[in-house]
């Protein structure tokens, strides 16, 4: 009778064990995936301030034409996010046939970019 009730106490001893280590491994999850999502959003940022210092420095405060190299480099940052509207702004802006039109897209760009910075 003795071992019945030793043998029932080390089943619920371990049953509960088991049962605290399950809620930890969900709540590590859990913290797990919140600090993707905010490592994921910081790499946006990252990319997003990064394209638009290499913008400011190399278009706007240029006293010279952009070179194709620097197109280059700027298409690929830009693509380098991932984002379908922000590409699209993009090439607004390259098309762009005139010296007005292509004001107003950079402006609706550089907007948009930094409308797109996620602040917590």
């Amino acid at each position: 009778m003795k071992s019945k009730a030793f043998w029932t106490v080390i089943f619920l001893v371990l049953l509960g064990t088991s049962g605290l280590f399950a809620l930890l491994y969900f709540s590590t999850v859990k913290e797990l995936q919140g600090a993707k999502v905010v490592i994921s959003s910081q790499r946006y940022n990252d990319l997003n301030i990064n394209f638009l210092k290499m913008f400011i420095k190399q278009v706007i405060k240029s006293d010279k034409e952009v070179d194709f190299d620097t197109r280059l480099k700027l298409e690929n940052s830009i693509r380098s996010l991932n984002d379908a509207e922000l590409l699209a702004q993009w090439q607004k802006f390259v098309n762009s046939p005139g010296e007005v039109e292509a004001q107003k897209n950079v402006k609706n760009l550089l907007e948009m970019l930094v409308d797109k910075i996620y602040i917590k």
